[in-house]
C-alpha cells in the first residue's frame, strides 16, 4: 500500500560544499537533492551527515528551489542573513540542534507571512568556530527581518537539549547585509539588527 506523502508548500534544494580548497568554489558546490514532501525531507536528513560531522571548510546550504546559495544571484543580491556564531568550545550537539530546529521551521513554513522573505539556510563548518545563518531577501525590510529573528530565537530557546548542554544554546543573533560581508575590510561587521538569547534586564531606576 502506498503511503500518502505530505507535500510541502515549497520545494527545497540541499547543497553541499566540499573541503577541496584546490578547486574553484563553484566546482566544490554540489546539489545533493531537491525534496518536495515531509517524507522526502526526513529520508534525506536521516541518511546524510549532520553539520558537525562534516570536515572543516565544508558547508551545507538548503535553499528554495531555483535560488542558488550565492550572494550575487538576484534573489540574494539585496539580502542579508541572521547569523549565529557557534563557539568552538561548544559540543557538536549544539550545532546540530540549531541546524535542525531552524531547518524544520523553514521547511515547515513556520515564519508565517514572512516566508517569502526567506531564501535559505547555511551551515559553515570552520576550525575557529562554525556558523549557521538564515538568508533573507531584503536587508532593508527591518520589520520582517525582526519578526524572522524573533521566531528563530523562540525556536532555539525552547529547543530540547540534553542535560550536558549549557543553555542558552546561542548568545546573540546578528543581522548583517550581504554587501557588507562581501566588502568587509576587517573581521568584524557592524550588525544592522541584534537579538540576544537572554532578554536584557532593564536598568534600575535612579534613586529619588
Amino acid at each position: 500500500i502506498l503511503q500518502k506523502r505530505h507535500m510541502l508548500r515549497q520545494s527545497w534544494t540541499y547543497w553541499y560544499l566540499n573541503d577541496n580548497r584546490a578547486m574553484n568554489w563553484e566546482d566544490r558546490l554540489k546539489k545533493i537533492c531537491t525534496f518536495k514532501s515531509v517524507e522526502d525531507f526526513w529520508a534525506l536528513y536521516n541518511n546524510i551527515k549532520t553539520p558537525s560531522q562534516l570536515n572543516v571548510t565544508c558547508d551545507y546550504n538548503v535553499f528554495k528551489e531555483g535560488i542558488d546559495p550565492m550572494w550575487e544571484v538576484p534573489e540574494n543580491a539585496h539580502g542579508g542573513r541572521w547569523l549565529i556564531n557557534i563557539d568552538k568550545g561548544r559540543t557538536n550537539e549544539v550545532m546540530d540542534i540549531i541546524w535542525l530546529e531552524i531547518l524544520i521551521a523553514i521547511v515547515g513554513e513556520q515564519f508565517g507571512e514572512d516566508m517569502d522573505q526567506i531564501c535559505g539556510l547555511v551551515a559553515n563548518v570552520r576550525a575557529k568556530g562554525s556558523k549557521i545563518s538564515v538568508w533573507t531577501r531584503d536587508h532593508s525590510n527591518e520589520a520582517a527581518n525582526m519578526r524572522i529573528g524573533n521566531i528563530i530565537k523562540q525556536k532555539l530557546v525552547t529547543a530540547p537539549v540534553s542535560d550536558k548542554v549549557n543553555k542558552p544554546i546561542f548568545d546573540v543573533l546578528r543581522y548583517e547585509d550581504h554587501d557588507s560581508c562581501q566588502h568587509k575590510t576587517s573581521s568584524s561587521i557592524k550588525a544592522k539588527l541584534a537579538i540576544t538569547a537572554v532578554d536584557m534586564a532593564p536598568s534600575p531606576a535612579p534613586a529619588p
